[in-house]
């Protein structure tokens, strides 16, 4: 399978889907942690919350990790640190 190492699925897991508002067909579970977390700017749509004055990215709503076509996206962001 041609791009194999770009996709992993775990349907035997108990949080699958991690996501309620994602189509379970072609779900990538590769990044279950999201690698971009830890970034203000990523291509997602993360939520903020204030709690204990600090700021917190809350990204339950968010599935770009988990859609198969963004790996590329993903692995670049991360090899580079920008927003493309």
């Amino acid at each position: 399978m041609t791009g194999s190492h770009k996709f992993f699925e775990n349907r035997d897991c108990k949080y699958f889907p991690c996501h309620s508002n994602v189509s379970e067909k072609g779900f990538n579970c590769l990044f279950c942690y999201c690698p971009m977390y830890n970034l203000t700017d990523c291509p997602g749509n993360p939520a903020w919350k204030e709690r204990e004055g600090r700021r917190i990215k809350v990204c339950t709503a968010c599935s770009f990790p988990h859609d198969p076509d963004n790996y590329d996206r993903i692995i670049e962001l991360l090899r580079t640190g920008e927003k493309k």
